[in-house]
C-alpha cells in the first residue's frame, strides 16, 4: 500500500499538535511491513527523521511541466510515454494554473507563525501537488488538515486515486463559532471531494456531520495517541520544587485554548494557596491580554510567561510541573495532556476536548467552570494521595495509547477504498 500524504509541518519545526500527530501517525503506520509512505511538506528543514518514510519538499519540485524534460517525466511515471502523450498530459495539468513566487513556498517561519499570504501559499502548494501526483506512484492520497485539502483535491483530479482527508481541527474550533468564510469554504470543499474523512475525535466527527453536512457513513474517528518517550527525554531530571507547586498551561495562547479561564482559576487558587506558581508556556495573539489580566488580578508575581517552546523544552517544563491544565473551549483532540501524563504529571482537561473521550484518569471540568477548575488545581497540589493516584494511573493509561493502533485503523480505511 503506497500512500501519498500531504502535510503542512513535520518535526522538528512545528507550530503545534498537527506536526506532532503527523509524525506519530506515520511512524505508527510504518510499523506495517507493506506500508510505503511519501510525505509532502512545503519546505523541509533537512532535520526531519526520514528513517520510516520518504519526504518530498514542494519547494524542490519542478514547477511547470513545460520546464520539465520528457525523460524526467517518464522516469517518474515508470512507463513509456510518446511525445504527444507527454504534451497532452502537461497541458492537461496546467491548463488553468500559473505558478508564482516559488521561493515564498515555506509556510512556517522560524518565528513560529504562518505567513501573511497564507491563502496564496495554500494555492501554490496545491499547484505543486499536481506535479507530484502526476509523477509519483501511489494507491491513495491522504491530506492532513485544511491547509492541504486543495492539494489533495488537485492530486485526486490528476491521478484518479481515492482521497482521504484528516480533520485535525475545524474553523469552528479555532474561532469559537465565528468562522472565516474562506477557511470554511476550503474545509467544506475538501470534505465534499473526499472519498473518506478521518476525524481525531467523536466531538470533531459530530462537527463535520452537523456543520459541514457530511454523510455520517463517510466519517470515521481515529483518536490520536502519543509517542514513547525517547532516552533523551527520559534523562531529563525532575525539577519539581518542594515548597512551591507549579501549575502549567502549555499551548497556543488563543481564544480556542481558553487561557483566560486558566488565569482566573489561578487567582482563586492563590487566594487559598499562596505558594502556588503558574506557568503559561506558548505564544499567541492573546498573550499581552493574559499578561494584563494577571496584573489586574494582582498575581503577576506568581505567573511566568515563557513564550513559544518546542521539543525538549516542552518536556523540561512538564517535568518541573506538579499539575498540567488544558482549559480549551473547543479542542478537537489535544495531545499535550497525553504528553503531560506520560511524564507523570496529574492533568486537568476541559470536557470540551476530544481526548476526554479516551482518558479516564484526567480530571475533567467544563472550560467555563472556573470554580471547579480552581478546586481541582488546589486539591491536586494539597492532597499527596490524590496527586500520587493521578500520577500513577494516568501514566499507565497513556502508555497504552499507541500510534501503531491508530495506524492500523487508518490502514483499514485505505483497504476499503483501494480494494472495494
Amino acid at each position: 500500500m503506497k500512500a501519498l500524504m500531504y502535510g503542512w509541518e513535520f518535526p522538528p519545526h512545528i507550530l503545534g499538535g498537527l506536526g506532532t500527530a503527523s509524525y506519530g501517525l506515520t511512524r505508527g503506520m510504518a510499523m506495517q511491513p507493506d506500508m510505503d509512505i511519501t510525505f509532502v511538506i512545503p519546505k523541509p528543514c533537512g532535520e526531519e527523521d526520514r528513517s520510516f518514510l520518504r519526504i518530498i519538499g514542494a519547494c524542490h519540485t519542478p514547477i511547470v511541466w513545460r520546464d520539465v524534460p520528457e525523460d524526467y517525466v517518464r522516469s517518474r511515471i515508470g512507463k513509456y510515454m510518446d511525445p504527444q502523450q507527454y504534451y497532452a498530459y502537461r497541458n492537461h495539468i496546467y491548463a488553468d494554473f500559473s505558478y508564482r513566487q516559488i521561493n515564498d513556498l515555506g509556510c512556517i517561519e522560524f518565528s513560529g507563525r504562518y505567513p501573511d499570504n497564507l491563502l496564496e501559499e495554500i494555492n501554490n502548494y496545491s499547484i505543486v501537488a499536481g506535479v507530484i501526483a502526476g509523477t509519483e506512484s501511489f494507491d491513495i492520497i491522504h491530506a492532513h488538515d485544511w491547509l492541504t485539502y486543495p492539494a489533495g483535491i488537485h492530486s485526486k483530479k490528476i491521478s484518479g486515486k481515492p482521497l482521504v482527508i484528516h480533520v485535525h481541527a475545524t474553523d469552528y474550533d479555532r474561532s469559537r463559532g465565528n468562522v472565516n468564510p474562506n477557511v470554511y469554504g476550503i474545509e467544506k470543499n475538501g470534505m465534499d471531494n473526499a472519498d473518506h474523512i478521518i476525524t481525531v475525535s467523536n466531538l470533531t466527527r459530530l462537527t463535520v456531520i452537523e456543520k459541514y453536512h457530511q454523510d455520517p457513513s463517510k466519517v470515521t474517528t481515529v483518536h490520536n495517541a502519543v509517542e514513547p518517550l525517547s532516552p533523551e527525554i527520559l534523562a531529563i531530571q525532575d525539577r519539581k520544587g518542594v515548597k512551591d507547586k507549579v501549575i502549567t498551561f502549555l499551548g497556543r495562547i488563543t481564544m480556542q485554548k481558553g487561557p483566560e479561564y486558566f488565569v482566573e482559576a489561578a487567582a482563586k487558587v492563590l487566594s487559598k494557596s499562596p505558594n502556588a506558581r503558574f506557568v503559561m508556556a506558548g505564544s499567541g495573539d492573546m498573550m499581552n491580554q493574559m499578561i494584563n489580566l494577571a496584573a489586574t488580578r494582582d498575581i503577576a508575581d506568581r505567573f511566568h510567561f515563557t513564550g513559544f517552546m518546542r521539543g525538549k523544552q516542552v518536556y523540561e517544563v512538564l517535568k518541573a510541573s506538579d499539575v498540567y491544565v488544558m482549559p480549551s473551549v473547543s479542542e478537537p483532540f489535544g495531545i499535550s495532556p497525553l504528553e503531560a501524563m506520560q511524564c507523570g504529571v496529574p492533568t486537568i482537561i476541559s470536557k470540551q476536548s476530544g481526548c476526554a473521550e479516551i482518558l479516564n484518569y484526567a480530571v475533567k471540568v467544563d472550560y467555563w467552570d472556573i470554580e471547579a477548575m480552581a478546586d481541582a488545581m488546589y486539591s491536586i497540589i494539597t492532597y499527596p494521595a490524590m496527586h500520587a493516584f493521578l500520577k500513577e494511573k494516568g501514566k499507565q493509561e497513556v502508555d497504552n495509547l499507541k500510534w501503531e493502533y491508530a495506524g492500523q485503523k487508518v490502514r483499514r480505511i485505505y483497504d476499503q477504498l483501494v480494494y472495494k
